[in-house]
């Protein structure tokens, strides 16, 4: 590559959508990428200046400001100079889309510019830069070209952010948006569907889809079109801006061969992703060589066999991938161990007017309010309860409450009656424009239950013996036939947080997400299987809060030698 290149612009648009239909009405934010990152995958994709790129077509499904199209029209352009190709000839070699107009111009005029200083007319240049970027929603337009490359950073964007009109539109077309997926599902489900039979691709997205449950249906796309060749894990190196919460991850599909067995996949893990690294990372790929722990950042695992179907991308080394197999095969399912049961809290559609403080709880009737538990009252391990209250605005028999029959929470609720109607559980069942989203259970107040929050460092569970019911920022395991302070060992045990964490999604700074379809991964000794001493010391632990003991007593009941060994920051004490 030529030292007198323009110098690469970083820039890349987040996206949350507004209302509307125009393809301008997406609000942008920013997260950058850094032009290294897009220097890597570029490399990775073998688009270099060497190879004949004008007889490629590149793909940007979602341009931004145009930070890896920039950079790909200027080895486009060495190239076309080395190779003898007139710039006229290049219209078919890049294709990008954006549906930010503002963004179109930008990435348009950065386009034009190194046209110009490679000497094109204007009138040349201005029609190849419309050629390429197009102000258009990929996800919509059809009748487009098969690629041969596709690069970029999709938009975050969760579904339900979406006006329902747009929302319905990229459903109808992208069978992979399922549950609550993100918009860059669509992204990676669509560009696979335009690659040409030797085509390759490398998108920079969050990590949340390879290994939750809506990423089920696009792992099994994935696994049944293409070859992972190789993944790049920026969980540690973070590259992006604060207000990416979630991890990003560098993944390159190919085709799937039907002749030979597939290669095993290189799994690099960067510290810091900067240039260095991402050169190093580059080396360690063409040695194809595992690094041996402690010789630095990054390092490189090669895994032999990759998952099948819809099956989470467990990437871990292969140590504990073993390991947790191992543990899977021979233990029971969380909800499969005793009858153990996982649910979480209520929500309200509305906390500052369906939860009350003491003061407003008592001008209440009594069997219209029940004592609530939220996160801020779990501290180490004990509960100091703020006296909050959630309102019981259903019957026993689920129907809603006849508020004649309860004038004080009538008199309470009617000068709030117009926000509580806007709710879309309330337009829904407009007689109903009270109730909470969620059916409170009075029953569930007195039942004793282990509560953990659903965002959290480590997986200190908190036993509440019988006074609260759970708000939905917690999560709460009821079980007949364990010990609950027993079974409070083993869950806040490391052995247990091995589950979770081989298959959570980390956010920053180290937090997990302790969601319902973790923490069934849970895997569970059987309570029969368990001596009395080491129920007992369990119990005990439990109740003192000794973790090291409940790592230690844990191992015992798994058949461990040790608790295994992983890399967290151990924030339960």
């Amino acid at each position: 590559m030529p030292t007198t290149m323009p110098t690469l612009t970083p820039g890349k648009r987040r996206r949350a959508q507004s209302a509307g239909t125009d393809p301008g009405t997406r609000a942008p934010g920013v997260v950058l990428t850094a032009p290294h990152l897009v220097e890597l995958m570029l490399d990775l994709l073998d688009y270099r200046a060497e190879q004949d790129l004008g007889a490629r077509t590149l793909l940007e499904p979602a341009c931004g400001q145009g930070a890896f199209v920039e950079l790909a029209l200027q080895r486009l352009l060495w190239s076309a100079r080395q190779s003898g190709r007139p710039l006229e000839s290049l219209a078919p070699a890049l294709l990008a889309f954006e549906i930010d107009h503002a963004a179109v111009v930008k990435t348009r005029q950065r386009l034009a510019s190194l046209l110009a200083q490679a000497g094109a007319a204007p009138s040349l240049s201005q029609s190849l830069v419309t050629t390429w970027v197009r102000h258009a929603d990929f996800l919509l337009t059809r009748s487009l070209p098969l690629v041969d490359v596709v690069v970029g950073n999709p938009p975050y964007v969760r579904l339900e952010q979406l006006p329902p009109a747009q929302r319905n539109a990229y459903r109808q077309q992208h069978a992979c948006l399922f549950d609550r997926a993100d918009l860059y599902v669509a992204f990676i489900e669509r560009s696979l569907s335009l690659l040409r039979p030797h085509g390759l691709l490398s998108l920079v997205c969050a990590d949340r889809w390879t290994r939750n449950r809506y990423g089920g249906p696009l792992r099994k796309l994935v696994s049944a079109r293409c070859q992972v060749r190789c993944y790049i894990d920026l969980s540690r190196a973070s590259p992006f801006d604060a207000s990416v919460q979630a991890y990003p991850s560098i993944f390159v599909l190919g085709p799937k061969s039907n002749v030979q067995p597939p290669d095993a996949v290189p799994v690099v893990t960067m510290q810091q992703a900067d240039r260095a690294e991402c050169a190093r990372a580059l080396a360690l790929l063409a040695q194809g060589q595992p690094t041996i722990e402690g010789q630095g950042a990054p390092s490189l695992q090669l895994h032999r066999e990759w998952f099948s179907g819809d099956a989470p991308w467990v990437i871990v080394d292969p140590d504990k991938r073993q390991l947790l197999a191992q543990l899977e095969q021979r233990f029971a399912a969380l909800e499969d161990s005793g009858q153990v049961q996982l649910g979480i809290g209520v929500a309200t559609g509305c906390d500052d007017v369906l939860i009350v403080d003491e003061a407003q709880a008592q001008r209440l009737e009594p069997a219209t309010r029940l004592p609530l538990l939220v996160r801020q009252d779990l501290r180490a391990g004990q509960i100091v309860w703020g006296r909050r209250y959630v309102l019981q605005t259903a019957a026993p028999d689920g129907r809603p409450l006849d508020l004649t029959q309860h004038p004080q929470l009538a008199h309470y609720l009617a000068p709030h009656r117009e926000r509580l109607s806007a709710r879309f559980v309330a337009r829904r069942n407009p007689q109903a424009w009270f109730r909470t989203i969620d059916r409170v259970h009075p029953a569930l107040v007195a039942r004793p239950k282990l509560v953990i929050p659903d965002i959290a460092s480590a997986n200190a569970f908190t036993l509440d013996v019988g006074h609260y019911h759970p708000h939905h920022n917690l999560y709460y395991v009821t079980a007949q036939g364990w010990d609950l302070a027993t079974l409070g060992g083993l869950l806040s045990s490391q052995v247990a947080l091995f589950f979770v964490w081989s298959y959570a999604v980390t956010l920053r700074g180290g937090y997990l997400r302790f969601q319902a379809q973790y923490l069934r991964r849970i895997r569970l000794p059987q309570p029969r299987d368990l001596s009395g001493s080491l129920a007992a010391d369990l119990a005990r632990a439990f109740g003192q809060r000794d973790f090291a003991a409940m790592d230690e007593l844990s191992a015992q009941a798994y058949g461990l030698r040790a608790p295994p060994q992983f890399d967290f920051h151990d924030t339960r004490a």
